[in-house]
């Protein structure tokens, strides 16, 4: 289907639903229907992803949403990790990315078929740290995409995911991600829900473990706690 077919489509299911806006990306693969007590703009509308920026009319709450298709090459996907990390430089408003990664995190994501590449899984995981993401979990099933083949020959596998930065899991602490059942395609849709009444979320400490391997890591953290400071050893020691 060609991109001008794929729009009216886009504009008939928008029409058909009632709900007045509809956005798609550059590639006519990633649509989202919004519902008119938002403001949108269109952030990034490039192949693999459609960024926008949403508004509630009556919350006043802003956030980023970040919806992706990614290609199932692996060299082709650096260019969606490359427009993630400069999203990520500057964000400071809650951001949520979710959709088809066509890579997983690790080994356990996947069964049957040849091993995972532990270079996609790097790649991936890079992304993810340097953004600041977190893996919003889910319910049910842990694969979301099946060959539909059977015995020797089946495969599943993890594909689709939602991962939010804090600011955006304090703004919705009571979010639930659910893995839905596969009914007319190898992929299985993914559901969002969230319990308004959840306690906020306290945000948590992160710290990269590689810089333990460093060989003045224990020296650095034994100078800079031991330091005569009449505060918080831990500002310090971000100080120094």
């Amino acid at each position: 289907m060609d991109p001008k077919q794929n729009r009216h489509k886009l504009e008939t299911y928008r029409t058909e639903l009632g709900i007045p806006q509809a956005f798609v990306n550059i590639s006519n693969k990633v649509w989202t229907f919004v519902e008119k007590d938002y403001d949108v703009e269109v952030i990034i509308g490039i192949e693999q992803h459609l960024t926008l920026r949403l508004l509630n009319n009556q919350s006043h709450k802003e956030f980023i949403v970040t919806l992706v298709y990614a290609k199932y090459d692996a060299i082709e996907r650096i260019e969606l990790w490359y427009t993630m990390y400069s999203l990520a430089s500057d964000m400071t408003l809650p951001w949520l990315v979710g959709g088809d990664f066509n890579v997983m995190v690790d080994n356990e994501e996947k069964f049957g078929g040849r091993p995972v590449s532990l270079n996609e899984i790097e790649d991936f995981r890079h992304c993810i740290n340097t953004c600041n993401l977190f893996d919003l979990g889910f319910k049910s099933s842990i694969y979301t995409w099946w060959n539909e083949r059977t015995d020797d020959d089946c495969i599943f596998k993890r594909l689709y995911r939602c991962l939010g930065n804090m600011e955006f899991q304090q703004m919705l602490p009571g979010l639930e991600i659910t893995h839905l059942s596969k009914t007319g395609s190898d992929h299985c849709s993914m559901i969002l829900s969230c319990d308004r009444n959840a306690p906020p979320i306290k945000k948590s400490f992160r710290f990269l473990k590689f810089w333990t391997e460093h060989k003045r890591f224990l020296n650095v953290v034994r100078e800079n706690w031991l330091i005569d400071f009449s505060g918080n050893p831990f500002i310090l020691f971000k100080i120094r």
